[in-house]
């Protein structure tokens, strides 16, 4: 099956400074131990763990870099790209709320690789906890006037934030109606219980009323888990029927969701539960949409 890998990294902590894979202390992560991801992670192992499947395209997403050069990472990603040929396209680092940044969104906006960026919002670390109008959220106008210059320099918004903000998303999709939005992961439905389940699917359902955002079926693994289709097939299924199979991409989140399953394994996955969908949804879902919405005119 040819595919466009819609999320996926590439870093090297040895060469590099990510405050994440770089300092002593890890930050609390969501897949629990991420020790085995400290390590050079390139394109040569990006394709190894591809396996059978051809990779047409793929788009790297920022993988919190040094916060002060977010320029630095799409430099060093380029000579990547342009020695190995992947990434094809890149989503770039950007503090929307910090000073400077209409000069680095201005650099983003003008680089010929760079389709959008990736800056995560403030949130709440539980549905429980979740409230409007924090500092660094999407509510504080701080953080909105950096989002107000996305569009005027060409750039789409990754947003990676927990089911329980988006009432916020999408006020933001309806607020900047020319931004495209890519939500990432799925929305993080971590709990599989039915109520935080079926709160999830109405929150993604209030996104999908918004023609500007699509979503990236992708970070599907539960903590001290394997990545099973079983496991994921309702959550597959009710991404898609909120957002239709013209609006969602499959994404590996290599090598973060190496953690869970091997490559072949979540495709294999995501390739079976997709299985009742026509020749033509499959291959908007694996390749088309992304060459779409990430404007990779020449795939």
């Amino acid at each position: 099956m040819q595919i466009i890998d819609a999320h996926h990294h590439i870093w090297d902590p040895t060469q590099n400074y990510h405050p994440w894979l770089c300092d002593d202390a890890p930050i609390p992560f969501r897949y629990g131990d991420y020790s085995a991801l400290r390590r050079p992670y390139l394109p040569a192992d990006y394709r190894a763990d591809a396996g059978k499947y051809e990779v047409v395209g793929s788009v790297y997403v920022e993988t919190e870099y040094d916060p002060a050069d977010p320029l630095g990472e799409v430099e060093w990603i380029t000579a990547i790209s342009r020695d190995s040929g992947l990434p094809t396209v890149v989503v770039a680092q950007a503090w929307l709320d910090r000073a400077g940044r209409e000069e680095v969104l201005a650099a983003h906006g003008a680089h010929p690789l760079v389709r959008g960026i990736r800056h995560k919002p403030a949130s709440a670390a539980t549905a429980e906890r979740a409230a409007r109008g924090a500092s660094g959220s999407m509510d504080d106008p701080a953080w909105r006037e950096g989002y107000a210059l996305l569009a005027p320099n060409g750039l789409s918004f990754d947003l990676q934030t927990p089911w329980w903000h988006l009432d916020a998303a999408a006020d933001l999709a309806r607020d900047f109606p020319k931004t495209q939005i890519i939500l990432n992961h799925t929305g993080l439905p971590a709990d599989r219980a039915p109520e935080p389940l079926a709160r999830w699917r109405e929150a993604l359902h209030g996104m999908a009323e918004h023609p500007n955002v699509t979503l990236k079926i992708s970070g599907l693994g539960l903590p001290g888990q394997p990545w099973r289709a079983d496991d994921n097939r309702n959550v597959v299924l009710t991404a898609i029927e909120a957002f239709s199979p013209e609006r969602v991409m499959f994404a590996s989140n290599f090598p973060v969701d190496s953690l869970v399953a091997g490559f072949e394994t979540i495709f294999d996955g995501f390739a079976a539960i997709t299985s009742g969908f026509s020749e033509a949804e499959r291959a908007a879902m694996f390749r088309d949409n992304a060459r779409r919405i990430y404007r990779m005119e020449n795939l």
